[in-house]
């Protein structure tokens, strides 16, 4: 026989109209509440009506195939799946012009919009928008709520862990040009190595993939730094393997970091270094913001930051000497 709400309700320890909102009105509940309802519900494999509270919204992405915006997707929709809310989730292959149509297609067809990382201007993503609810994830726009995954953080205890180390001679690896967050990162690595002491060494705009990471290998190796940050987790596996064509081994001849902590960091070889970032609970407060747009409530036009920390493996070891160069070995 088919569970019904009743047994849904029982199960939980709640009362019938405390179950049936937590499908049809979730945000008037705790979250604990209706995390035991939703629990209740996939144990007795409840079938789920059709709910007039649910909503449609549009995820735009640089990257889909990019492992951090994977992760952030997932977020998203584990948090949506709690309203049986639906996503409509777009591409932009890293195109300023893909992004302009997308937002200009959602503006219109979807209850709101998040949008994540965007290579668009402020006033253009405020014009495009138009007046539908926006919640924009690591990205700069005017008059709408966003949701900031600060490295900073974790950057400063990455320069510091290096400088402890011996490391004087510091690259970075940009990620593309047009990014929030690569700005971010270079401002505040570029700061604390001057605080330090550091010498730092910037190469060109990498996609910000493993291939973006072999790519920059030879401008690094050729620069004398005994370490690198390198703008996300993929460019820094890149690096490593791109240091190992050239002959260079990691941590023994550079030091390597990365920025995001995916689970390939711990699997790497040797483990990688790098600042993890709040992914999962970015994707998850976006929503909770959007549905609050879209329930009517006022816009928080003040940026919420997530905070960031260093976990250190072992693709960052001592410096063989505090001057030594890999130009030099």
């Amino acid at each position: 026989m088919a569970a019904k709400l009743t047994d849904v309700a029982k199960l939980a320890g709640v009362s019938l109209a405390t179950a049936s909102r937590a499908f049809g009105d979730p945000g008037r509940l705790a979250a604990e509440t209706r995390q035991k309802v939703m629990d209740a519900a996939a144990q007795l494999g409840y079938d789920v009506p059709g709910l007039t509270g649910s909503r449609t919204f549009g995820v735009v992405v640089p990257d889909i195939s990019n492992a951090v915006f994977a992760a952030l997707i997932k977020a998203i929709q584990d948090q949506a799946w709690h309203g049986r809310h639906r996503m409509v989730l777009a591409d932009t292959g890293e195109s300023s012009a893909r992004e302009r149509d997308h937002l200009a297609a959602f503006a219109t067809g979807v209850d709101g919009i998040i949008l994540c990382s965007p290579r668009l201007p402020s006033e253009q993503i405020h014009n495009l928008a138009g007046n539908a609810p926006l919640v924009v994830i690591n990205g700069e726009a005017d008059h709408a709520a966003r949701v900031l995954m600060e490295a900073g953080e974790g950057i400063r205890q990455a320069v510091e862990h290096l400088h402890a180390l011996g490391h004087r001679k510091l690259a970075y690896i940009p990620g593309p040009a047009s990014s929030w967050a690569n700005g971010q990162r270079l401002a505040a690595i570029t700061r604390l190595c001057d605080d330090w002491g550091i010498e730092l060494v910037t190469v060109g705009n990498q996609n910000a993939t493993v291939d973006g990471g072999l790519a920059a290998a030879a401008s690094v190796v050729a620069s004398g730094a005994t370490a690198v940050i390198a703008y996300n987790d993929l460019v820094a596996i890149g690096m490593l393997a791109g240091a190992r064509t050239l002959g260079y081994h990691c941590p023994e001849d550079i030091s390597v970091v990365g920025i995001d902590d995916l689970d390939i960091a711990a699997a790497a070889e040797p483990g990688l270094t790098s600042v993890r970032v709040p992914i999962g609970r970015s994707g998850s407060l976006a929503l909770e913001l959007l549905l609050e747009q879209i329930s009517g409530k006022p816009t928080a036009t003040e940026a919420v930051h997530l905070n960031s920390q260093l976990i250190v493996r072992g693709s960052t070891f001592a410096a063989r000497t505090a001057d030594q160069t890999l130009q030099g070995k």
